[in-house]
């Protein structure tokens, strides 16, 4: 391959030939948007490595951050991809790693979701990092992110301390033209060096381990390279009072380009900040001796204005930026016009936004057919849920809770015991969790529930897939990240194992006999001997075409006796069907429609029916 090949690459796409470019031999991984395809890159560009590349999708972040962090131990090169809320399920060994070091390089990629746009939480992995004490890297483009994995990997072997990069999902999502360099060669042989003081490190070790970790920041703090410098054509030694902005991550790009529309680039100092932890001494020093306005943007938090602590700065904590939220071009424009007492245009009134459709289960996803049996079953139950496409099970009615990864088991055993202490009636629960998420952090919560004698049902929607995030395979596929055969965990072993003695499987398209099965283990529940009862609600993601291809195509026509009860489109919704309200019809949209056949199942006057046939 030609060393100045350009290609059209995503961030994701990016940063993922970043990593194999820089000589990385172990990547690690727990898909979660918007890093999902990073790892996908790394397994597309596997064939230019250098050397021997091993990928995998762990089960959970934790486990894939000690995996890429022994791996480092032995002077190789390492990495590990996760979003924002992923480094706090690797919290305990992500910051207990800042003290002890690394030999090889060590990369932590965390993905932000500023917004949020698909997560719980909008949080600022750059305080997570102040937080650690870990260097970070806040890249404002495809082409630099992956640049910056270069300079990571330096960094990191130069201090022996594991690097952050954050990318936010603007970069992890745009599109660019990269570069592709020639993968290093560094032929390096696992040699892992045996020191108990530093690798194991009991308390008597951590008061030094902890002040060398700061002499390392102090003297990252200083790196010239490390600097935020200008990038606009204006002077700090210009005569007058020049305005200065300083930036760094996507809110950099945006600022980059309005002043640029604006005409202003000559006309104010403007910095990229692209270490925002630690912030150079050096230029904190020097902001601090100015007296001009600064404006400060950054996303999400205050990392940056924090450590420069002027006063007098306009930012997130004068309350001049917003506390929340992207800095959409938009928001940025407008704030821009407040600092440099530009007049603002004058605004045009418009009305209400047009109404959307909420978000959906697919058509014919087995979910939907789990959830309308468990709430039809219960109809005043509770129903803790996870994350994942399922969560959408809240429009059902058959999702109260969603919280954290795995925690719908813990959470549905915390309320029984709430409901047992007051009497025996007490509401049945029922957990709906799903199969990948059941391996990330569902097994130990389900240890937990049973040994504390719990009486819920837990549900796993085993579609045999991570379906959310992109199709990425469960433990239990036997398929690896590359492709290749892998050994596979089955989840009825792992429940069996757990202590479980209810376990029954059933595809949830059979409604009633799901919805028996349901009765069955709630009876379990009630039972002089009752405790956990666990479902496996298994029918493979119709995301994946091929699963399509595999079941039936059942051809579905709405009779003329339909009496527009809504139950279709209102309890099942089912996205392709819709309600006439003023002619009283249901109909179905065959250009939605999969043939899935389970909306004969939810009509109450069997107006539902096969094409040529009637209700099963």
């Amino acid at each position: 391959m030609a060393d100045k090949q350009q290609k059209l690459l995503m961030g994701n796409e990016a940063m993922g030939r970043g990593l194999v470019e820089a000589g990385c031999t172990l990547v690690s991984a727990y898909p979660g948007t918007p890093s999902s395809e990073i790892l996908g890159s790394v397994v597309a560009n596997i064939g230019d490595a250098a050397e021997p590349l091993h990928v995998e999708w762990s089960v959970n972040e934790k486990v894939a951050f000690e995996v890429a962090l022994a791996n480092s131990y032995t002077g190789k090169r390492s990495a590990v991809i996760m979003k924002q809320v992923g480094l706090n399920v690797a919290a305990d060994p992500f910051t207990r790693s800042t003290y002890l070091g690394v030999k090889g390089g060590f990369v932590l990629i965390v993905a932000d979701d500023p917004g949020p746009h698909s997560s719980q939480t909008e949080q600022d992995t750059r305080l997570f990092a102040l937080f650690a004490k870990a260097p970070v890297f806040d890249p404002s483009s495809p082409a630099e992110a992956r640049e910056m994995i270069t300079a990571a990997f330096e960094l990191s072997e130069q201090y022996e301390i594991p690097v952050i990069l954050r990318p936010t999902t603007r970069i992890c999502h745009s599109r660019q033209n990269i570069t592709l360099g020639k993968p290093l060669h560094l032929q390096r042989q696992a040699a892992f060096e045996k020191n108990p003081g530093r690798w194991v490190a009991t308390p008597a070790f951590l008061t030094g381990l902890h002040s060398e970790l700061n002499d390392k920041l102090a003297a990252i703090s200083t790196e010239e390279r490390l600097k935020p410098f200008p990038v606009s054509k204006s002077s700090p030694e210009k005569e007058g009072r020049v305005p200065c902005i300083i930036a760094s991550g996507m809110a950099f790009a945006n600022v980059f380009d309005l002043l640029d529309e604006l005409d202003m680039l000559n006309q104010v100092q403007l910095y990229q900040v692209k270490m925002p932890f630690p912030l150079n001494r050096e230029f904190c020093r020097q902001i601090r001796e100015r007296d001009e306005k600064v404006l400060i943007l950054e996303e999400t938090d205050t990392v940056i204005e924090m450590q420069l602590g002027l006063r007098e700065a306009r930012g997130r904590l004068s309350g001049h930026v917003p506390g929340q939220g992207e800095l959409t071009p938009d928001i940025i424009h407008t704030l821009l016009l407040d600092f440099l007492d530009l007049p603002r245009p004058e605004t045009v009134e418009s009305g209400p936004p047009a109404r959307g459709r909420r978000p959906s289960l697919c058509p014919g996803c087995p979910h939907r057919a789990s959830f309308f049996a468990i709430k039809r079953t219960f109809p005043k139950g509770i129903f803790p849920s996870d994350i994942g496409c399922y969560t959408l099970g809240m429009n059902l009615g058959a999702v109260d809770t969603c919280h954290c990864m795995g925690a719908c088991i813990s959470m549905g055993a915390g309320f029984y015991h709430a409901y047992a202490q007051d009497g025996p009636d007490y509401p049945t629960i029922v957990v709906t969790i799903g199969d990948s998420t059941f391996f990330h952090a569902g097994i130990p919560a389900l240890v937990n529930a049973v040994t504390q004698k719990a009486r819920i049902i837990v549900t796993i929607l085993d579609n045999s897939t991570t379906a959310m995030t992109g199709q990425q395979p469960t433990p239990q596929s036997g398929v690896l990240a590359d492709g290749s055969p892998g050994n596979q965990a089955f989840i009825p072993d792992l429940v069996k194992a757990s202590g479980v003695r209810f376990l029954r499987e059933c595809d949830p398209y059979d409604i009633k006999g799901f919805s028996a099965l349901l009765k069955e283990a709630d009876q379990f529940c009630r039972g002089d001997q009752g405790g956990v009862a666990v479902l496996i609600a298994k029918h493979p993601c119709l995301m994946d075409k091929s699963n399509q291809l595999k079941q039936d195509v059942i051809e579905m026509e709405i009779s003329d006796d339909c009496i527009g009860c809504g139950i279709c489109v209102n309890q099942f919704e089912c996205p392709a069907i819709s309600l006439d309200e003023e002619e009283e019809q249901a109909s179905i949209d065959p250009d939605l429609c999969v043939g899935c056949g389970i909306c004969d199942q939810v009509c109450p006057t069997g107006s539902i029916v096969r094409k040529g046939g009637s209700q099963s």
